[in-house]
C-alpha cells in the first residue's frame, strides 16, 4: 500500500521497505520528518547543497530534491532501495540526489546538514566526528522523537560541533540546532576486543550490533555451529561483525562462507575480522551488502546460519525474520539446512514448521533456542 504524505505543504507518495512486509500500517515517514522539513522550508529555502544523514525511507531526500542538490548518506542497503523507489515513484529528478554509504567521506561543498537521530548513539557520534572535519559554521539541524533525544545526545553535539539548542516539542518530536566548528574531533571507532576462549580479536565499526562485546545470543549460538571437513557453501545471514562466520571458518577448513548484511559497516567489519584473524581464509569468503538474500541464485547453498533481528529501527516487527526464512529456503539445495538462534518467546519453531514442514530444537536455555530445519524438496 502506497501512502500519501504531506511534507512542507507538498504531497508525496511514499512506501516503506521492504515492500512486501506484512505490517503495512507502518509509515515511511514520521512527525520528526515533518517538523524538520517545515523548519527548512521556512528558514533555509536558499540552501543549495544539502547533506542528509539517516533518512530511513527517503521522505527527506524526496521532499528536498526539487529545491537543492542532495547528498543522502546511510548505512542501510534497504534505505538505499527505498530512496531509489520513492524518487522514481514521485517522478523526482534523480540527478539531483547522490546516495552514499556510511563508509564514504562526506562532501565538503555543502551549506546545510540534516540528521535524523539514529537509535545507535555510537553511530551518531561517528557521524558527528565526520562532520567536525568539515569547514566551520555549516548549520546542522537534527530531528528525532522526544524520547530518543537524551542529555547524552546533546553532549555528543557539544563535543563534536557547537553547543546545541533545542526546539519546543511538536507531535512528540524535537529539533536540535548546532553548527560545524573549527575544532576537529576524532571518533573512538572502530573499537576492538578479544573474543573469549579464542585467539581472535574482533574489530567493530560504529553501527555494528553489539559492537562493544560478544552478544549473549552469539555466545550461545557458537556452541551449535557446524564443524568438519565437508566443502560446504555456507551463508552467514545478518552477519554483523562476522563472528558466527569467522568461528565457522575456524571449525570447517574446507567451507566457503558468504557474509551478508544490510549494513555497510557490518559487512566491512566482518571482512576486516576475517582478514585480521584468518587471513588465509579470505579466498574462501564473499562479503555482500544486501537486502537479505534478494537476488541470490536458487538451490546453491548447503547451510544458512542466522540470528534474525526482530526490529527495524524503532519498530518491533517479525517481517525481516520471515523474509530471511523465505529467502533461505530459496537459496538452499535440496537437503540443505537453515540453522538459527532466536529468543524463545518469538516462536520461530512454528514459522519454520509451516514453511519447511519440519523443525527441531538442537539447543536451548532460559532465553534462547537454536533451531534446525531441512529443505526437503
Amino acid at each position: 500500500m502506497t501512502t500519501e504524505a504531506l511534507l512542507a505543504g507538498k504531497p508525496f507518495m511514499l512506501e516503506r521497505f521492504p515492500l512486501d512486509q506484512k505490517n503495512r500500517s507502518l509509515q515511511a515517514w514520521d512527525s520528526a520528518d515533518e517538523y524538520l522539513l517545515d523548519y527548512v522550508n521556512e528558514h533555509h529555502q536558499d540552501a543549495n547543497r544539502i547533506l542528509i544523514l539517516n533518512d530511513s525511507f527517503g521522505a527527506l531526500c524526496c521532499a528536498l530534491s526539487t529545491q537543492a542538490f542532495v547528498t543522502v548518506a546511510t548505512d542501510s542497503f534497504v534505505s538505499q532501495l527505498a530512496y531509489q523507489h520513492n524518487l522514481a515513484a514521485n517522478h523526482l529528478p534523480v540527478d539531483q540526489v547522490r546516495i552514499i554509504d556510511s563508509l564514504t567521506d562526506f562532501p565538503e561543498d555543502i551549506d546545510l546538514v540534516l540528521i535524523k537521530v539514529p537509535k545507535n548513539a555510537g553511530f551518531l557520534q561517528q557521524q558527528l566526528a565526520k562532520l567536525s572535519m568539515l569547514d566551520a559554521d555549516i548549520p546542522v539541524i537534527a530531528a528525532g522523537k522526544v524520547k530518543e533525544i537524551h542529555t547524552s545526545t546533546l553532549k555528543s553535539f557539544a563535543h563534536f560541533l557547537t553547543e546545541p539548542t533545542t526546539s519546543l516539542a511538536v507531535k512528540k518530536s524535537r529539533l536540535i540546532f548546532s553548527k560545524t566548528s573549527a575544532k576537529k574531533q576524532l571518533s573512538k571507532f572502530p573499537t576492538s576486543w578479544a573474543l573469549e576462549k579464542t585467539d581472535f580479536t574482533l574489530t567493530n565499526k560504529a553501527n555494528v550490533f553489539s559492537r562493544d562485546s560478544l552478544d549473549i545470543g552469539a555466545r550461545f549460538f557458537i556452541n551449535y555451529l557446524p564443524m568438519g571437513k565437508k566443502p560446504l557453501n555456507i551463508i552467514d545471514l545478518g552477519c554483523g561483525n562476522g563472528v558466527i562466520g569467522l568461528m565457522t571458518l575456524s571449525k570447517m577448513p574446507n567451507a566457503n562462507v558468504t557474509f551478508v548484511d544490510e549494513s555497510a559497516m557490518a559487512v566491512a567489519s566482518a571482512k576486516q575480522n576475517v582478514a585480521n584473524n584468518l587471513p588465509e581464509r579470505l579466498v574462501d569468503c564473499k562479503f555482500i551488502q544486501n537486502d537479505c538474500l534478494s537476488g541470490f541464485e536458487s538451490a546453491q547453498t548447503d547451510l544458512v546460519l542466522c540470528n534474525p533481528p526482530f526490529h527495524q529501527a524503532n519498530a518491533i516487527t517479525d517481517h525481516i525474520a520471515w523474509q530471511m526464512f523465505l529467502e533461505a529456503k530459496h537459496v538452499l539445495k535440496k537437503g540443505g539446512e537453515l540453522r538459527i538462534i532466536g529468543n524463545r518467546h518469538l516462536d520461530y519453531q512454528d514459522k519454520l514448521n509451516r514453511l519447511f514442514g519440519n523443525c527441531k530444537v538442537i539447543g536451548n536455555n532460559k532465553k534462547f533456542t537454536v533451531l534446525s530445519t531441512i529443505k526437503r524438496s
